[in-house]
């Protein structure tokens, strides 16, 4: 280690111990923490920071792991230097578990990450950051009741911390515990109206519970907030929304929100890319024509090249590859196939046995091929949370499955699928469109009727034609 620029050390913002206490150095600490609990995009400055400060070693883990949350092999590359730097500097205990909880992280060991992590959350509960990132690499994992253990232990240390009640939102929502979520979201928005992951948990209940018309009073009303937010959190709340006004079967307005606001960040991130592809592939199930919108997505998801690094991603950039027609996509399909049958022992079971299947199904749906696109997907969707994503985003596999039943005219079983969905989409437009159809190739014009009825009814509700 070095011992030069070592000084009195102090504590940031939430009273953690750190080795360097310099003003300029602490004060892009603590600013970075607050913004990465805010989704401000302000996180990034951290990066030109550090860059100036190669003797802080906390400042520089901080920008080592915000480049790991690039979620990409460049990521990794870009993380490698503010490592090795930190590894240089003097750190003390917590840092210096920080420094190998980052390590482990960058050597796709993400069982050990989730071990340290969870330690240093243990003996530093206000160490809020690096209990957001467990949280974040649980989610990845599919590990709900992880998602929520972290988040109530930093909640117990941290509930002056609106941040703290979000976090606690979204795990209690993964865990299907919605009124908890509720709760927590909503204290959290006593302490800071503007939280933004406390609006989006918000949404997931409100969208579980098919409280669809509040659902989209509340992000509407929330989205004059949303501007200086992070590329991720502004285009996803208004993802939220979409669905919401999908549900509405309020096209002009979900083609709108793509364009100004989806798609009109950072285009070459991984989380504004499998929004859009989300989007434009619920949209088109629903019955909405997207022009020409696949082309630009799928040039960009193009220009990250065999990107397996995740899962949950490939999949999506592998349904925008195959919906454009790039010639890419069967390089892609294959690097998938590839991962599976190599993937280590923790996320084998997420590869062999979940993505490799739906990225089968999704390949054969696209190519036309209905019946192969429900049998693979079929297979796939028992085991599809251990892929990542939050309930609300692998639905999606579930409408490309419902998408392939229909196409491939077996309408009894679409009919129960439908079914199951109005639990949650009791009076969604495109949903009972489909129930029409589906009740009326199946010989029952009653319920047909029905269903047509309420869908009617809630397009009259928005002034669109049914």
């Amino acid at each position: 280690m070095s011992a030069t620029a070592v000084t009195v050390g102090g504590e940031d913002l939430f009273g953690n111990p750190v080795s360097s206490a310099e003003p300029g150095s602490l004060g892009a600490v603590n600013g970075f923490a607050e913004a990465m609990l805010a989704y401000d995009a302000r996180a990034a400055d951290v990066i030109t920071a550090a860059a100036s400060r190669p003797e802080h070693g906390l400042l520089n883990l901080c920008a080592g792991m915000l480049f790991m949350l690039m979620e990409s092999p460049q990521g990794r590359v870009r993380a490698g230097p503010f490592l090795a730097r930190a590894h240089a500097a003097e750190l003390n205990a917590r840092e210096r578990r920080t420094a190998d909880f980052l390590g482990a992280w960058m050597e796709d060991d993400i069982p050990r990450a989730v071990a340290l992590g969870e330690a240093i959350a243990l003996d530093w509960p206000r160490d809020l950051i690096v209990a957001k990132l467990v949280q974040y690499l649980a989610f990845n994992l599919g590990e709900a009741a992880l998602m929520l253990r972290v988040a109530l232990r930093s909640l117990d240390a941290a509930p002056e911390v609106a941040a703290a009640h979000a976090a606690a939102a979204f795990g209690y929502e993964e865990c299907h515990l919605l009124a908890d979520a509720e709760r927590s979201a909503r204290r959290a928005l006593d302490l800071d109206e503007r939280e933004p992951w406390a609006q989006h948990a918000l949404a997931h209940v409100m969208l579980a519970e098919g409280r669809i018309d509040e659902g989209a009073r509340f992000m509407a009303a929330a989205s004059d907030g949303w501007d200086g937010l992070s590329s991720f959190m502004a285009t996803h709340n208004w993802w939220h929304l979409s669905l919401f006004w999908l549900s509405q079967g309020r096209a002009d307005a979900v083609l709108e929100a793509f364009d100004a606001r989806c798609w009109a960040m950072d285009q070459t991130y991984s989380q504004d890319q499998v929004g859009a592809v989300s989007l434009l592939a619920r949209a088109e199930m629903a019955g909405i024509d997207v022009g020409d919108r696949w082309t630009g997505v799928a040039e960009r998801i193009a220009e990250r090249g065999l990107d397996v690094e995740q899962p949950f991603l490939a999949l999506q950039y592998l349904y925008g590859l195959c919906r454009a027609r790039r010639p890419e996509a069967p390089a892609l399909l294959e690097a998938i196939r590839r991962r599976a049958a190599a993937a280590p022992a923790f996320a084998r079971d997420a590869w062999a046995g979940a993505a490799a299947p739906a990225a089968e199904g999704i390949a054969a749906h696209l190519a036309g091929e209905p019946a192969r696109a429900a049998e693979a997907l079929s297979a796939a969707l028992p085991h599809l949370a251990l892929v990542g994503g939050s309930h609300a985003q692998r639905d999606l596999y579930e409408q490309i499955r419902l998408d392939a039943l229909i196409t491939d005219g077996r309408w009894s079983a679409a009919q129960l699928a439908l079914e199951r969905r109005r639990a949650f989409d009791p009076d969604g437009t495109p949903l009972n469109r489909l129930l029409g159809r589906a009740y009326a190739a199946l010989g029952l014009p009653a319920q047909a009727a029905e269903a047509r009825a309420r869908a009617d009814a809630t397009a009259a509700r928005w002034s669109i034609q049914a």
